[in-house]
């Protein structure tokens, strides 16, 4: 029975993947039978087990993609232990993108992406916020919402210059002197950061 079920659900996942993009949370119906169609093909197989919950079974749904591009763009920034930003409604964010600066303004299209540790700057108006993100992900939905999730995330203004510099000099030494592929792991991060962040206090 278990083995039949797995089978199942790894076939249902197979084919949701294939001949269409994966769909963002946004694109998940406003009401809350998003799953309706696995429930029903599971019960049709395994009528005597109960479907398992997928993740979208617990999400609050989203608002829909508007038909006209709103003039502001939403933005939660989240961390493991606060909430930075929440539901905040700005002209653009510039988010630190692995693969370089990337601006989201209101009606971006739908992307993921893998943040490097950089600066996100929040642009309201004339006044722009800065904060130091160690690295996390953003994710651009098509209705004009950006989530971006972080490990760190401190405003640029709060961070001390000398201290930073010194946590750099201290990093490159341990780089140097590192005899094992897991000391020289640890020691690249900590000079990866810290070139980042001075940087961005300096540039």
């Amino acid at each position: 029975m278990l083995r039949q079920s797995s089978r199942f659900v790894v076939n249902r996942a197979s084919a949701a993947l294939v001949g269409r993009g994966r769909r963002f949370s946004t694109d998940l119906p406003a009401e809350t039978g998003g799953d309706s169609k696995f429930v029903d093909d599971w019960k049709k197989v395994i009528p005597n087990l109960e479907p398992p919950k997928t993740p979208s079974a617990y999400m609050k749904p989203r608002p829909q993609t508007p038909s006209t591009i709103p003039s502001k763009l939403t933005v939660n920034l989240v961390l493991p232990y606060d909430s930075a930003l929440s539901a905040k409604e700005v002209d653009m964010v510039i988010v630190p993108a692995s693969t370089g600066q990337m601006g989201v303004l209101p009606g971006h299209v739908a992307t993921i992406a893998e943040l490097k540790p950089g600066v996100l700057s929040v642009h309201e108006g004339n006044d722009v916020t800065k904060y130091f993100l160690s690295g996390g992900f953003a994710f651009v939905h098509a209705n004009s919402i950006t989530d971006i999730v972080a490990i760190e995330a401190t405003p640029l203004d709060q961070i001390d210059i000398a201290s930073v510099q010194k946590g750099l000099t201290e990093f490159q030494q341990k780089l140097n002197s590192a005899s094992t592929d897991l000391e020289k792991a640890q020691a690249q991060i900590g000079v990866d950061v810290h070139s980042a962040l001075n940087a961005a206090l300096t540039g």
